[in-house]
This record gives C-alpha cells, structure tokens and sequence, in this order.
C-alpha cells in the first residue's frame, strides 16, 4: 500500500473516530428527540466509514490511525465548557456544524497534499466527505 494511500486512510480514521467521540460525548446532553435520533444515525455511519477505512489499512498492512490520549481529553473538555452554560438545541447543532466543517477542511487538505493515492482509499475519503457535508445540510433546520 503507498504511503499516501495509508494517510488518506488514517486521516478519514481520524476525523471519523473524533465525530463518534464528540457524538458520544453530546448525546446525554440532546434534549430534542429529532436532533438526537439524527446524531445517533450520524454516528452509526461514521462508524461504517471508519470500518471501512480500518479493513482498508489491515487488507494492505498498515498501520491504522492511533488517538492519544490527551485528543481525546481536549474534545471531551471542549463539549462540556461549550454546553455547560448553553445545550440548546440550535447550539448543539451549531457544535456539530462547526465540526463537520473542520472535518472537510482537514480532509480536502490531506487529499490536496496526497494526489497519488488510489482509487479504493479516495473513494472512502470522499464518502466520508459527501456524508459532512449531508450532515451540514440536515442540522441546519435545527440552527
């Protein structure tokens, strides 16, 4: 597997696992049962993503993406200062959004920056975008 290929990967782990992270971390705090019903989807298909990504990287021996520990630590602190004073619904979706956002922007980057990668791993990055930017679309109505 071509290193470019392996960070395509790694980066659609990355963004996909920290989406389920911060999903996990904000579904005790929906109170709106629309919005949280659309969240759970959301993290059932960044899990399909990240699946397919991780069986990806396993089929050409490499390496999958590994969180530390403090990532983790920083997004759980981020969520519970954002919506410790406000977990409104508009504000939750606001949180998701700006997420989203940050997940396409990392992505267009690592895909600018790694041309040579193959199909199969372009295919899945670019599945992993067009899933942001449906989820933009769908939590604007919550805004």
């Amino acid at each position: 597997m071509k290193s470019d290929d392996v960070k395509v990967l790694q980066e659609v782990q990355k963004n996909a696992g920290m989406a389920m992270k911060a999903i996990e971390s904000l579904s005790g705090k929906v109170y709106d049962d629309d919005l949280a019903v659309q969240i759970s989807r959301q993290g059932m298909q960044y899990s399909h993503i990240y699946n397919k990504a991780t069986d990806q990287l396993i089929e050409g021996k490499a390496k999958s993406y590994q969180t530390s520990g403090l990532q983790e630590m920083m997004l759980k602190g981020a969520i519970a200062g954002n919506t410790l004073l406000n977990n409104s619904t508009g504000h939750i979706a606001e949180m998701m959004i700006q997420g989203s956002n940050r997940g396409l922007t990392d992505m267009w980057k690592i895909i600018n920056h790694h041309e040579n990668a193959g199909t199969a791993s372009m295919e899945i990055a670019k599945e992993l975008m067009d899933f942001e930017e449906k989820n933009i679309e769908k939590l604007k109505k919550y805004l």
